[in-house]
C-alpha cells in the first residue's frame, strides 16, 4: 500500500495544522499531479499521494524545520539557514515517511523536490513540481494559463517555464534565490531542447544530465 494510513487520516492531520485555503491548494495539487501523471503514462496513484503530502511541513516554525533537517543530516547552506521555509519540502518528505509510513523513494523524492526542484529529477517529481504552480486555486493569469497549456504538451518545458515563473516573482519581490532553482531551470531547458531536437531530426539523442 502506497499510503498505509489512508487518505482521510492525512486530511484530518492537515486540518489541524494548516488553513482551509492551504487544504484547497493541496487538493488542487493532488488532482493536477494525478492528471499530469496519467497524461504522461506515469503512476497516477503515486502522483496523487505525493500531491496530498507535499505541504505537510508548510506551516512548521523555522526553528523546527532547521532542527528536523539537521537531525536528518540534510545539507544546509547559507540560503536555507537564512530562510528555513525553503526546507518545508524536504521536511514534508520526512514527515510523510515518519508520520504516515510512506517508504516509496520516488514519492518521497517528489515531495522533497517540489519547491526548489533538482537537476535530473524523475518525471514523477516533474509532475508535482509543475502541479504545485498550475493547480486551479493559483488563479487564471495569462502566465498561468500559458503554463497550464504547456504542461500538457511538454513536461520538461513546463518545469523550465514554472522555474522562470518562480524566478520572476523572486526577482520582483527581491527575495533570495536558492541555487537549486537556477540549476533546475537550466536542466529543464536543456531537456526541452533535447526533446525538440529529437523530434525534428528523428534521431536518438542522449539527455543532457549535467
Amino acid at each position: 500500500m502506497i499510503l498505509p494510513q489512508g487518505r482521510e487520516s492525512v486530511l484530518n492531520w492537515l486540518r489541524d495544522r494548516v488553513p482551509a485555503a492551504r487544504i484547497t491548494h493541496i487538493l488542487g495539487v493532488e488532482q493536477s499531479s494525478g492528471d499530469l501523471a496519467r497524461l504522461y503514462g506515469l503512476d497516477e496513484a503515486k502522483a496523487r499521494v505525493a500531491g496530498l503530502l507535499h505541504d505537510l511541513a508548510k506551516y512548521f516554525k523555522p526553528q523546527l524545520l532547521l532542527e528536523i533537517a539537521k537531525a536528518e543530516g540534510l545539507e544546509l547552506d547559507s540560503v536555507l539557514i537564512a530562510h528555513p521555509h525553503l526546507l518545508h519540502a524536504d521536511v514534508s518528505a520526512i514527515v510523510a515517511r515518519d508520520e504516515f509510513g510512506v517508504v516509496d523513494r520516488e514519492i518521497l523524492d517528489a515531495i522533497a523536490n517540489h519547491t526548489l526542484g533538482r537537476p535530473n529529477m524523475s518525471q514523477l517529481s516533474c509532475t508535482l513540481f509543475v502541479a504545485d504552480t498550475i493547480e486551479p486555486s493559483r488563479g487564471n493569469t495569462p502566465e498561468l494559463e500559458a503554463l497550464r497549456s504547456k504542461s500538457v504538451q511538454n513536461l520538461y518545458a513546463a518545469v523550465w517555464q514554472a522555474s522562470d515563473y518562480a524566478l520572476k516573482y523572486l526577482l520582483e519581490t527581491r527575495c533570495y534565490i536558492h541555487p537549486r532553482t537556477v540549476l533546475t531551470r537550466n536542466w529543464a531547458l536543456q531537456m526541452t531542447t533535447v526533446k525538440e531536437t529529437r523530434n525534428l531530426t528523428g534521431e536518438s539523442i542522449a539527455p543532457i544530465t549535467s
